[in-house]
């Protein structure tokens, strides 16, 4: 294998890009650098694995203790773990060859798999060692994940970050929902044996795509010494970089104010009906809106203020959830609530009306990311990305841990209702105030990327 060779980009800033006629998403990534192509069909198929993998996990437990609590252990045994190994992670990621790092980590994800099918396969569960091999296996993921999203820029112009975001959104839905749907009927048909082993079998695609890259050694001045300094290097960069900071603060306000997936099984038992089918409904519902969206991403990659796409796509975001919370208000309220775990008796029409909402949820939260990831690309020195990658890492796993503790609390204080339209509210208000405050990150401009 070659290295990439080193050196500064191409010069910028280019002229402005011909408006693209079409609405249906840009292929070009694909066809311009067969590397990234390879590493995002890889990286779509193992990913599938990995939510098989992960929703079977979730089965398993609650088959073991038939205990909801017990299944939420797995989050949160991993949450301080995942924190962790993003930031350190980032650090590794900028200190040596990224292919080797993601190569190592995802060699240990997928020999935790192994484990875990081995030991279901030897009939030897137990539900502590469930805890050990998830907590190990989300640990290697992200560190592999901080580094892949590092390696992006190095394969593509920076013209194409938006349109290489866009199909990333495809692949991220395609594992949402066809994961679990796919872990549901193989442990119904199969076991979780031969479920975990497909999951070892599809890991081989990921592998195929970071095999092929040739070593991608980072660029400019790379961190001395690893481990905390390395770590406070790349936060210190945060504290001299308002637009990727901001496009922090602003996707931590969504997913704190505006993450009501905590309420869905009880909307199915006791608002809309349906039970988990209603559950699954609504899930699916915003994993379709965000596949939906990078599908016709073809013109809106091409946009020059992604600052401002970023505000707007949250505020619609916003809009999005308060809608989902006014139809659960007027289905509760106005006494169409429906109490009944057959999917044969749901509110068929508030069920439709709050899964529209959750699509179009789905697609803005899609959009803000496209414009997210390709400031964070384009804009970040490279000898600083898998750092910056790292914290991008922490945000977005623990922004939904904090969304669901607002949630379910000011539901259990209050009704099922309120945290959306409480939630939606605050996005939309918090989200134009702060980015009303960094005048930098408002008038981000596309073709001259600063952090």
């Amino acid at each position: 294998m070659t290295d990439v060779p080193p050196g500064p980009r191409a010069p910028a800033p280019a002229p402005a890009p011909a408006t693209r006629r079409s609405h249906l998403i840009d292929l070009t990534p694909l066809r311009v650098s067969p590397p990234f192509a390879r590493l995002w069909f890889g990286n779509t198929l193992a990913g599938i694995g990995t939510f098989v993998t992960n929703t079977a996990v979730g089965l398993h437990i609650y088959d073991l203790t038939h205990s909801t609590f017990m299944v939420s252990l797995v989050a949160w045994f991993s949450l301080l773990p995942m924190i962790v190994a993003g930031l350190y992670g980032g650090a590794i990621a900028d200190r040596f060859d990224r292919r080797a790092v993601a190569l190592s980590a995802s060699t240990v994800a997928w020999a935790s798999t192994v484990v875990l099918a081995s030991i279901t396969w030897a009939g030897a569960e137990a539900v502590w060692i469930f805890y050990v091999i998830t907590t190990v296996n989300a640990v290697a993921a992200t560190i592999a994940s901080a580094t892949r999203q590092a390696i992006t820029p190095r394969l593509l112009p920076t013209a194409q970050l938006p349109k290489a975001a866009a199909l990333l959104g495809i692949s991220a839905g395609v594992m949402v929902t066809v994961g679990p749907g796919l872990a549901g009927v193989l442990v119904a048909r199969a076991g979780y044996a031969w479920t975990y082993t497909v999951d070892v079998v599809l890991f081989f695609a990921g592998f195929f795509g970071l095999w092929t890259l040739p070593r991608i050694r980072p660029e400019g001045e790379r961190p001395t010494t690893g481990g905390f300094r390395s770590v406070l290097d790349g936060l210190a960069h945060l504290r001299r970089a308002p637009n990727v900071r901001m496009s922090f603060v602003v996707d931590i306000i969504a997913m704190t104010f505006g993450q009501p997936m905590v309420l869905f099984p009880a909307v199915g038992a006791i608002v809309i009906g349906g039970g988990s089918v209603t559950a699954g409904v609504l899930l699916a519902s915003f994993a379709v809106g965000g596949i939906v969206s990078s599908l016709g991403s073809g013109r809106v990659t091409g946009l020059r203020w992604q600052g401002l796409a970023i505000r707007n796509a949250i505020v619609s975001y916003g809009l999005a959830i308060l809608g989902f919370g006014i139809v659960l208000a007027v289905t509760e309220l106005g006494g169409h609530a429906v109490e009944s775990m057959d999917f044969g008796d749901a509110n068929a029409w508030a069920l439709g009306l709050a899964a529209l909402c959750l699509a179009v949820a789905g697609g803005s939260d899609n959009i803000s990311a496209i414009f997210r990831q390709s400031i964070l690309q384009a804009a970040v020195p490279d000898h600083l990305r898998g750092r910056t990658q790292g914290v991008f890492t922490v945000v977005v796993t623990g922004g939904p841990r904090l969304g669901q503790m607002f949630a379910g609390t000011l539901a259990t204080l209050t009704a099922t209702w309120v945290p959306p339209v409480v939630g939606g509210v605050l996005v939309v208000v918090l989200v134009v105030v702060a980015v009303a405050r960094v005048t930098s990150f408002r008038d981000y401009d596309a073709l001259d990327p600063r952090p």
